[in-house]
């Protein structure tokens, strides 16, 4: 029986890149041996065990068959005559098809250095596409490691592309596609991801309301870049760059996409676009299942983004109206993560990326303002119906003198 370190904390610590997880294969094992070794089965399709100690993962060397649809439809056989070679050969890269051995000797039997230094993401073999999942998971690769210099081979491409034509993308669940998707939100480039899906084919095929925003033009005097879907990863990079939460990069990615719906009469131009993005947002994340506090603030920021740009001359019942839309009483951390995510539409655009947005603190303190008003600051005789509706008023009051100070600071 021979163990061996495999894939990805492979592949990374030959990058001197941090990992966290650790994936073992083991060579000329049974099931029965490591079981009387204390080692606990976790696999349903094929045997997985992990190690009685460190409840890291163990798997028994495989082969596999194509022999269904989809990510799922494969029949694995473990066996002791199955060699390190044939196990690495079914991985998706030729950096991820590694092997270390407990004396740090790599073993690299389809060329994952050379690609390493090539800076190259490139399939280990033809079976690449009988699972459609590697075309997220090169997307995501892709992301990942953007700032090292890596690109998919263009026969990688080639494949991603062949299975975005097949079909067999609609057979990955909304959970997979979700997930991978997410992971990829929080790399340092995310817009990567969706670049190379764009690239592939594949993201008219998962995601056709954000493909659709690619050509459709905007005013250049607030969108030099002109491009809806440029803009939109514009946004992300700004959104990836300040390190924001995963619902405000979400946000940022849908914000835009009525600017897809606009009638083309009316182009370069998007009246109600805001309006109109709505049911798409709603859709996306329907059919995604996309978490429902992900979702809300989604479709907050998409409706209602174009009110933080103008918040420094909103009248203060509409800023009052707007924070109440926004549950500014009861989920303060949603209106910070709105205004985070405004706040990267506005600097997602061409020369404007670091340009000032006092609209960000301004809407910040105006919620800081009416939640400092409370019941229990009105006069005692108040009560009933008349506790709201005097709460309002103090709170727009308060907002109208937020304003003022403003006004003054700006002279």
């Amino acid at each position: 029986m021979r163990v061996y370190l495999v894939g990805g904390a492979v592949r990374d610590h030959l990058l001197g890149h941090p990992y966290h997880e650790k994936d073992y294969v083991v060579v000329g094992a049974t099931p029965e041996q490591l079981l009387a070794q204390g080692y606990q089965p976790i696999g349903k399709d094929f045997p997985v065990f992990l190690h009685p100690e460190t409840k890291e993962e163990y798997a028994l060397a495989r082969t596999e068959r194509k022999s269904g649809q989809g990510y799922h439809g494969f029949e694995f056989y473990t066996d002791t005559s199955v060699t390190l070679e044939e196990d690495l050969i079914r991985r998706d890269l030729t950096i991820n098809a590694m092997a270390m051995d407990e004396d740090g000797n790599v073993y690299d039997p389809y060329k994952g250095q050379q690609d390493l230094t090539d800076r190259i993401l490139r399939h280990v073999s033809n079976a690449f596409v009988e699972d459609p999942l590697r075309v997220l998971r090169i997307a995501r690769f892709a992301a990942r490691y953007k700032s090292l210099g890596f690109s998919v081979a263009s026969e990688t491409l080639a494949l991603m592309q062949q299975l975005a034509e097949s079909g067999e993308l609609q057979a990955l669940t909304p959970e997979r596609v979700w997930k991978e998707t997410s992971r990829a939100l929080m790399e340092d480039h995310a817009d990567e991801y969706f670049e190379t899906l764009r690239r592939c084919g594949a993201l008219k095929v998962l995601f056709p309301e954000l493909d659709a925003l690619y050509g459709i033009p905007q005013r250049p005097e607030y969108h030099p870049e002109i491009d809806s879907g440029i803009h939109t990863m514009m946004s992300l990079q700004q959104a990836c760059k300040a390190n924001y939460s995963l619902d405000v990069r979400f946000a940022v990615l849908v914000h835009d996409l009525g600017k897809a719906l606009t009638p083309a009469d009316e182009l370069p131009r998007h009246i109600m676009h805001e309006e109109r993005g709505v049911k798409s947002v709603t859709e996306v994340c329907d059919r995604l299942k996309v978490p429902t506090n992900t979702k809300q603030l989604a479709i907050a920021v998409c409706k209602e983004h174009l009110k933080c740009h103008q918040a420094l001359s909103l009248k203060p019942g509409t800023l009052w109206r707007l924070l109440q839309r926004l549950d500014v009483l009861r989920r303060p951390e949603r209106v910070e993560a709105y205004v985070q995510a405004c706040e990267c539409d506005s600097r997602g655009r061409l020369g404007l990326e670091d340009r000032e947005y006092p609209q960000s603190q301004y809407v910040l303190d105006a919620m800081e303002v009416v939640r400092g008003i409370k019941a229990q600051d009105l006069p005692p005789d108040i009560s009933g119906p008349d506790i709201g509706e005097m709460l309002i008023q103090r709170r727009i009051q308060a907002l109208e003198e937020l304003k003022a100070r403003q006004i003054i600071a700006t002279v």
